[in-house]
């Protein structure tokens, strides 16, 4: 058994010299002076980037990359479809409460080991010796997938905004179709490459800027339901209780669960925290009560946004039966009128910019990292850092490119719809395999960082793998029934498309070569990390 007095020195690694010991197994880190940098090495990486988000920012970013109002608008049709108003209040609500084990599980994960390659570096490190490498695979992929489709699938819609604004403003004289609004999402994607591609002093700052936009337009946006919808709002008893069906589906508790689509689709992406983790000050502590903040504000104020929006729905049919592509967007125009849907419209126009460029740095990040374990095509280009900005650049903007080609999707509505699902998929698949790790194989070999579950890891994660289980099941169902060509799911088209290329790449290939995490400490041959490990099991 190891010591108290060692297991100490790791978990306060944040805050403290490095030993001697992990001197001895790291020649290299008396050359670095931050505790975060000699914390990152002892997990087998040598910083790179340099740490300028700082406590404050962290959160800023977990929790704009969510961005409530625009998440919101982008997905109320989930809910109209699916029980109208009780969809909108207890479809939010009921997803909300077990998103937060997920999230919780998640923050135990990256205060043990805060690095960009988060995910599928806690896969290799939690997985059975023998299988290190093929969960540390599985992982990155599915993680990759949902990172690319949810930047296509957030800038997508900040497009479907913009044409709906056109559209108000001009009284309907501008409709414009699938191939103008692909043109602005090309354009969004330009613009999000160069924001993305900025040093990250810049990037912490913009999230400072980011928090307030998105808290003041979803406070504004509540308020607004509320007052202006004077006595045209439903009953108390209407609003929380009123069912109504409209997907298809002759059962209605089925039809009832997909609402929880609009829930997933936006808690999703709070693993950014642990992806800029070696850009961040006190990592260790930073990340996970970033990951915790973020998606409890979330989900708080994306509820208290629904309730609102229930109170304010004279009629679910009529907003369902809207021309505009947004729902959301009909139900302003409903409530505030032409100028006063237009100015607050501005407003989540913005929210969902910023967070698309926020959720483009992390997917950046995944994708720099997978590189610098040399898991991609062509990982030397996407591991290379800008030398003027110190941030990879090419890394961003293959991301773009990706989300471009992604976008080519958006002339199917069906398609485009099926987007949202193959991200959450992708994400949650990602999130619950280095949580189910933890709490099988791994369950002895996590070092606690600062913020530990204790006894309570198992039975919440446990909670957190049913639950994601169940879900990704139900989003790749249909939305309603006999589906044809033009109403099916493609979620799965998608996933699978990508689970064949990465599983058709690890047996021909990958297997032979890909070993999960490299060590890019000098000198080293096993990370203090793994020798941590082993003390514990002993």
């Amino acid at each position: 058994m190891s010591t108290e007095s060692e297991k100490k020195s790791v978990t306060t690694s944040t805050a403290v010299p490095v030993d001697h010991q992990t001197d001895h197994h790291h020649p290299d880190l008396s050359e670095l002076r931050h505790a975060d940098d000699a914390l990152l090495a002892n997990l087998g990486y040598k910083s790179e980037f340099k740490r300028e988000f700082s406590f404050i920012e962290t959160v800023a970013f977990a929790f704009s990359i969510m961005g409530v109002v625009a998440s919101v608008a982008s997905t109320f049709s989930f809910p109209l479809q699916s029980g109208g108003h009780v969809g909108m209040v207890f479809g939010w609500l009921i997803p909300s409460l077990f998103v937060m084990t997920v999230a919780a599980s998640m923050a135990e994960l990256a205060s043990s080991m805060p690095t960009s390659a988060g995910l599928y570096y806690f896969s290799a490190k939690l997985a059975p010796p023998h299988y290190s490498a093929l969960a540390s695979w599985i992982t990155g992929w599915a993680n990759i997938t949902g990172q690319v489709a949810l930047v296509c699938s957030i800038d997508f819609t900040c497009a479907q905004m913009i044409t709906s604004a056109l559209a108000v403003g001009s009284d309907g004289a501008i409709s414009l179709g699938a191939g103008p609004t692909y043109g602005i999402l090309l354009a969004i994607l330009f613009a999000h490459g160069f924001v993305c591609s900025a040093a990250t002093r810049v990037l912490a700052r913009l999230n400072l800027f980011y928090v307030v936009v998105n808290v003041g337009t979803t406070i504004a946006a509540i308020i607004a339901l509320l007052v202006c919808s004077g006595d045209h709002k439903v009953s108390t008893n209407d609003a929380f209780t009123m069912f109504e069906n409209n997907t298809g589906w002759s059962d209605s508790g089925w039809a009832f669960l997909l609402a929880f689509t609009a829930p997933m689709w936006t808690l999703t992406g709070y693993d950014s925290a642990a992806h800029i983790s070696e850009e961040t000050s006190g990592a260790a502590r930073a990340a996970p009560i970033a990951i915790l903040i973020g998606v409890g504000a979330t989900a708080s104020l994306g509820w208290i946004l629904y309730i609102a929006a229930s109170f304010a729905t004279a009629s679910v049919p009529a907003l369902l039966g809207t021309t505009l592509p947004l729902p959301m967007a009909q139900l302003f125009v409903d409530v505030l009128g032409r100028r006063g849907m237009l100015a607050i419209w501005s407003f989540i126009i913005v929210v969902q910019f910023v967070a698309g460029a926020a959720q483009g740095v992390d997917a950046s990040r995944v994708v720099f990292a997978f590189a610098r374990d040399h898991a991609l095509p062509g990982s030397r280009w996407w591991k290379r850092m800008n030398a003027r900005t110190q941030t990879p650049v090419n890394a961003v903007w293959l991301v773009m490119l990706l989300a471009g080609i992604c976008g080519l999707l958006g002339f199917s509505a069906t398609a485009l719809s099926s987007l949202a699902g193959a991200s959450v998929i992708g994400l949650y698949t990602s999130y619950v395999t280095p949580i189910f790790l933890r709490i099988t194989s791994g369950r002895n070999k996590l070092v606690p960082g600062p913020f530990s579950l204790g006894r309570w890891c198992v039975p919440i994660g446990a909670i957190a793998c049913s639950w994601v289980a169940f879900i990704v099941v139900l989003l790749l169902f249909p939305t309603g029934s006999g589906p044809t060509a033009d109403t099916m799911n493609y979620a799965v088209v998608i996933v699978m498309a990508v689970f064949i290329f990465a599983s058709v790449s690890w047996i021909v290939s990958a297997r032979k070569w890909f070993k999960g995490p490299v060590s890019t400490v000098e000198g080293s041959e096993a990370s203090s990390y793994d020798e941590k490990q082993r003390q514990l099991q002993q």
